[in-house]
């Protein structure tokens, strides 16, 4: 009897396994007709959506992912990809969802730390943007209207085709999507003088979870508040942003320095903590630093810790040198260290690439590599002291040389000048600097996340509090997720909304709820509704 029932169970199971599959399967195909049916056109349509049964599916899905940790084949896929050319497209793809239960996840550039733009657990439609980039650039105003699938290098070098005397305070990797980038807040090498790049949109076009097309005045302050800063996938579908591009000099200064444990990188380092909020408006300097392999190690396995300085000063060489003697001579900086660029010329340099590298690169979305990596972020409001340094130079070392970095992005200047609400973006004055960390999972991947583990409560003492704060653009699950069947509490999604937006989430939350109560649009870390 008990064997009967064994056998009645798997066949069960057997049967609501196969049942499962076809009605995904007709599901699936119920949503290509809808597609098919509601478009305006049959034909076109047909050129913009990709199957598993395409031959052209796992070249269009593995294009734009950007952390190869998400490219493996256990990765969850999507059931279709859309990449569309106009704004109709992407209306029917929000229609045809809606009526057959696929969650969208919505790709400009693919940099999410957490694949969030192109994975999910639950069938799910990819709306890839990248058809939807281009770029108007207005040199008279001083304004440009950018696509959502559009390349913060494209828009770069769209900017330089009208003008050698604006640029836009964006990011350094110039394959960055630009609407990730922006809808997140976005800094680059001139936010100590503009600000954020999203505190410089001024107008934005969007769809939202009904299919309308909405601009500023339309959305309402609320929701363009909310998009700029907040997430814009959790609010609906960016179609184009409106930005104010920002005066440069004819020629800039650039230059990148590296100092060791024995060239006295703690001590200079040390100093920089404190020095490189002060420094004024036109300079930034950025750091890099990591454990290396190095012949003038005194350690028996040659390994030490590299400090590489990075920066962009909006003015010719002979100044910067006088500003940096007065601010931080510490470093020892030489004119030999220094290259007067145009601005446009400068923006390879910090994809980490040589000064000389021409600037049609930037148009290019496949000359940068792309690694598997785990990353997380953090804000330091008061300088770490020697020996808190010393120990973090001992973490560095217990994971392999050159396998793990920690990027310090200096505040101060605008920073400072823009209130914590100006947008949902938060961290502004009291934060002397912002710390990336990345490791590589190329190899030894369980231990160099536990690694990552010990690092990130390495640095408890030393760095912000109630609550402990986070970049959203440099997403983190070990934060907290969602339920993914739209029934998070309030509870649950300040573990990480905290973080990221201080006491600016509970004015998303309300926004969220207004223009899309019923969560349409949602991924593990999305605004929830009340």
């Amino acid at each position: 009897m008990k064997f009967r029932s064994f056998c009645c169970l798997q066949i069960s199971l057997a049967i609501l396994f196969l049942l499962s599959v076809d009605s995904a399967a007709q599901r699936n195909q119920d949503f290509l007709q809808c597609l098919t049916i509601n478009s305006h056109s049959n034909s076109s349509i047909a050129k913009v959506i990709f199957t598993p049964s395409n031959s052209s599916y796992t070249n269009v899905l593995q294009a734009a992912i950007q952390n190869l940790r998400f490219s493996s084949p256990s990765t969850p896929k999507p059931r279709v990809i859309v990449t569309p050319v106009d704004a109709s497209q992407i209306q029917n793809v929000i229609y045809c969802s809606k009526k057959y239960g696929m969650e969208i996840r919505i790709r400009s550039g693919g940099h999410d730390f957490e694949g969030l733009s192109y994975v999910s657990q639950v069938p799910f439609v990819l709306l890839d943007m990248i058809n939807l980039r281009s770029i108007d650039v207005d040199a008279t105003s001083a304004t440009a209207w950018v696509g959502a699938g559009a390349t913060l290098g494209e828009l770069y070098y769209g900017i330089s085709q009208k003008s050698k005397t604006l640029g836009f305070g964006a990011g350094l990797w110039s394959n960055v999507g630009i609407t990730g980038f922006l809808s997140g807040g976005g800094y680059g090498m001139m936010r100590r003088k503009y600000g954020l790049a999203a505190d410089n949109v001024i107008d934005a076009r969007m769809i939202d979870v009904n299919g309308k097309i909405l601009d500023r005045k339309s959305m309402g302050e609320d929701l363009f508040w909310a998009i700029r800063g907040g997430g814009g996938s959790s609010f609906g579908v960016i179609l184009s942003w409106k930005i104010n591009l920002a005066p440069v000099p004819n020629l800039v200064t650039v230059f990148r320095v590296t100092r060791t444990l024995e060239q006295n990188a703690t001590n200079i380092f040390h100093r920089f903590q404190v020095a490189a909020p002060q420094f004024p408006k036109d300079l930034d300097i950025r750091c890099y630093i990591s454990s290396v392999l190095s012949n003038s190690s005194p350690r028996a396995d040659k390994r030490t810790v590299s400090i590489i300085f990075e920066s962009l000063f909006l003015g010719r060489a002979s100044t910067l040198l006088q500003v940096m003697q007065q601010n931080f001579p510490e470093l020892g900086l030489v004119r030999e260290d220094c290259s007067e660029v145009s601005w446009i010329r400068s923006t390879p340099f910090f994809s980490n690439l040589s000064v000389t590298t021409s600037p049609e690169i930037l148009i290019n979305r496949n000359a940068l590599p792309k690694s598997p990596f785990k990353g997380t972020s953090d804000f330091v409001q008061q300088p770490i002291p020697i020996d808190g340094l010393n120990g973090l130079w001992d973490i560095l070392y217990k994971v392999a040389p050159s396998s793990a970095t920690l990027q310090i992005t200096p505040w101060g200047g605008r920073m400072y000048e823009i209130s914590e609400s100006a947008i949902p973006f938060p961290h502004r004055a009291g934060n002397l600097y912002m710390i990336n960390m990345g490791v590589i999972l190329d190899t030894d991947v369980t231990a160099r996340l536990q690694w990552m583990q010990s690092l990130y409560q390495y640095f408890t003492p030393y760095v912000s509090k109630s609550p402990r704060a986070a970049y959203v653009n440099y997403n983190d699950l070990d934060f907290g997720v969602n339920n993914q069947q739209g029934k998070t509490t309030y509870a649950v999604a300040s573990r990480w909304g905290k973080k990221y937006f201080k006491n600016n989430f509970d004015r998303l939350i309300k926004v969220k709820s207004k223009v899309d109560p019923g969560n349409f649009f949602k991924h593990e870390q999305s605004i929830p509704p009340l």
